[in-house]
């Protein structure tokens, strides 16, 4: 992107910031024109909800899905022995979830929940049947201990069933890689479209999980793995079969891709994943993100100091939060305000 056109998509977000953190929310399942649909999707800054499939925050994922936030979280197992993609907070062998695994529109919030992420996806799917042109969504997928090649889910196989049950409603890496050598030259060249072209898509982010992260014997990653893949497939011009972004995770000054020593992974990440209150503390350079068009994921938006409820927040606090958090350039500030559906819808724009 040239400097005159960083310039004027700067002065357009000076003129509509105002507005957006006034009346930013958009009705659930609503297009995003009442929240920022002028503004290109790697320059504006949404609210997103942790753990969305938790039936104690939602009674069905379409509800989570109605709360007009920008980014809904999924927690997926693939290991012990289990013969899905299993969707629980700790529960490695079943699923504990509000998601139904229905079919059509009219399914919704009527057959039993606790299904996997294929049963997930299902539901995104009939609810976005059933509200075309909706505000575009991340939906972020912890892999809590990481792919499962061996047992049939490993990046393809999660590419084949994100194809299967979401096809066109997905933004992929391919549509943004598209004329470009990678994903890091093409978000570089501001090859992001606007929030009204993302209208009615789901972004899928990949993150490494907790049981993961924590696995000593574990060396290969979700991010280094999806990452390969990604590579892997631009190498034999496939590109277009990948259906998620890894993110890197965990915030840190500087360029966190130089954790990986194989550079050429550092092209196929332009998703970082990682604390809000080290983002906003000062040491990082976060406008190094927006610079580079690269997404920003800011988690537990409400521990930044000074410290706000992490549910039930005034509305004002929280919608101060999501605005010093746009201006520290995070793309999605997270937390767990699920009462508060006018702030989970709320756009604006990034960097102000």
């Amino acid at each position: 992107m040239t400097g005159a056109a960083r310039a004027a998509l700067t002065a357009l977000a000076a003129v509509t910031a105002l507005a957006l953190l006034i009346g930013g929310a958009a009705p659930a399942g609503a297009s995003p024109g009442a929240a920022g649909a002028d503004l290109p999707y790697a320059a504006s800054t949404g609210v997103g909800v942790h753990n969305a499939y938790d039936k104690n925050k939602y009674a069905y994922f379409a509800d989570a899905l109605d709360s007009g936030a920008a980014m809904l979280e999924l927690d997926v197992w693939t290991n012990f022995f289990g013969n899905s993609w299993r969707v629980s907070h700790d529960n490695p062998f079943g699923n504990d979830s509000n998601c139904e695994n229905a079919t059509t529109p009219a399914q919704l919030r009527t057959k039993s929940r606790n299904q996997n992420l294929a049963g997930c996806l299902s539901d995104i799917r009939s609810w976005h049947d059933a509200h075309p042109g909706h505000r575009p969504v991340v939906l972020k997928l912890e892999l809590k201990d990481g792919f499962a090649a061996n047992l049939g889910r490993g990046p393809a196989e999660l590419d084949a069933l994100l194809a299967s049950k979401l096809g066109d409603a997905l933004y992929r890496p391919g549509q943004l890689a598209a004329g470009h050598s990678d994903l890091d030259t093409a978000a570089r060249a501001g090859a992001w479209p606007g929030r009204a072209a993302m209208a009615g898509k789901f972004l899928v982010e990949l993150i490494p999980g907790t049981l993961e992260e924590g696995n000593a014997n574990d060396t290969l990653w979700t991010d280094r793995e999806y990452a390969m893949h990604l590579r892997s497939l631009a190498s034999a011009g496939r590109l277009s079969q990948a259906a998620a972004f890894p993110a890197v995770h965990r915030a840190e000054a500087g360029d966190p891709r130089a954790r990986y020593a194989d550079a050429s992974l550092w092209p196929w990440f332009v998703v970082f994943d990682g604390d809000a209150s080290a983002y906003a503390g000062g040491g990082i350079d976060t406008a190094w993100y927006a610079r580079n068009g690269y997404l920003l994921i800011a988690t537990d938006a409400h521990a930044v100091a000074p410290a706000i409820d992490g549910v039930h927040p005034t509305e004002a606090q929280a919608l101060d939060r999501v605005r010093l958090m746009a201006q520290r350039h995070a793309s999605i500030a997270s937390s767990d305000w699920y009462p508060l559906p006018s702030v989970l819808a709320t756009v604006v724009p990034r960097g102000l």
